[in-house]
């Protein structure tokens, strides 16, 4: 468990029917309310990337629920990245 205030960044690939579910739109929005900036899309090999900076707990939370995606998605598995916490970025981006 990280500190209250604690700052994190991650990356994350989502694996499985991740594309045409709206699965980027999704993310976004729980990323937005979440109070976390970065951005998510789709890859050419039918993944899904995101990256996601913000309160640690946030961060977990964002994961987690990418782990499992909207309704219409069948998240086969996910690949999480910690990365150094940049400090870039004011929005969440649907690229």
């Amino acid at each position: 468990m990280s500190a209250p205030g604690a700052r994190a960044r991650s990356r994350v690939v989502v694996h499985g029917r991740v594309q045409g579910v709206w699965f980027r739109q999704s993310c976004a929005d729980e990323a937005r309310a979440l109070g976390l900036v970065g951005w998510v899309c789709n890859r050419p090999d039918g993944t899904v990337e995101a990256e996601a900076e913000g309160d640690a707990a946030a961060v977990s939370e964002l994961v987690e629920w990418m782990a499992a995606g909207p309704p219409l998605a069948v998240v086969d598995r996910i690949e999480r990245e910690q990365l150094p916490p940049s400090g870039a970025g004011s929005t969440f981006e649907v690229r």
